[in-house]
């Protein structure tokens, strides 16, 4: 008799300890075919295979799935954030103009006109769009856009003037601002 994890088997079950012959009555019909339990067939073995494949597959395009739906949420997010990105760009040539007439020389326009200029920015600021600073900033193409070099007292590639505002909206860069750049001192 052999004792496995806390089982009791019995001589007749197992029919090969001692060189006994299992009792006729206690044969299964796959002992009796020759069959064992414990060694698959070919064709269990090729489905056992195919489900593995199957389950694979199935893993592989649900991790695809979850990553493509990830992909368009984040794609509609961006897309919706940047949508008056046009619009914005159309406002901010009003706000130009505005800027202009106030540095005109009437001044009783010019209160007015400041007044609608804080309301636009306000605006703007109200949907992530805000002006770039570039006056006493270092160059930067991404940022900026140089209409003449200008040689001065600051170093070379400083922002001395901006003759036109630049605008971000949240962190893109919707109109670069033309400005003056520094050539240095000659």
């Amino acid at each position: 008799m052999a004792n496995v994890n806390g089982v009791r088997e019995t001589a007749q079950n197992e029919g090969e300890i001692e060189g006994t012959a299992p009792d006729p009555s206690t044969v299964t019909s796959e002992q009796a075919s020759g069959q064992d339990q414990s060694v698959p067939d070919n064709g269990s073995l090729q489905l056992q295979e195919e489900l593995k494949d199957l389950n694979e597959k199935y893993l592989r395009l649900a991790a695809d799935f979850d990553n493509y739906r990830k992909r368009t949420e984040r794609d509609i997010d961006t897309h919706i954030r940047y949508a008056i990105e046009k619009f914005a760009v159309e406002l901010i040539e009003v706000i130009d103009n505005f800027d202009r007439a106030i540095t005109s020389q009437n001044s009783g326009a010019r209160e007015g006109l400041e007044q609608i200029s804080k309301l636009f920015q306000t605006f703007l600021e109200q949907r992530g769009i805000t002006p770039v600073v570039s006056v006493g900033e270092k160059f930067n193409p991404a940022e900026h856009e140089a209409v003449v070099c200008i040689p001065s007292e600051q170093e070379e590639g400083m922002v001395i003037e901006e003759f036109c505002k630049g605008y971000r909206m949240h962190d893109k860069i919707v109109r670069c601002a033309k400005v003056a750049v520094s050539k240095g001192k000659e």
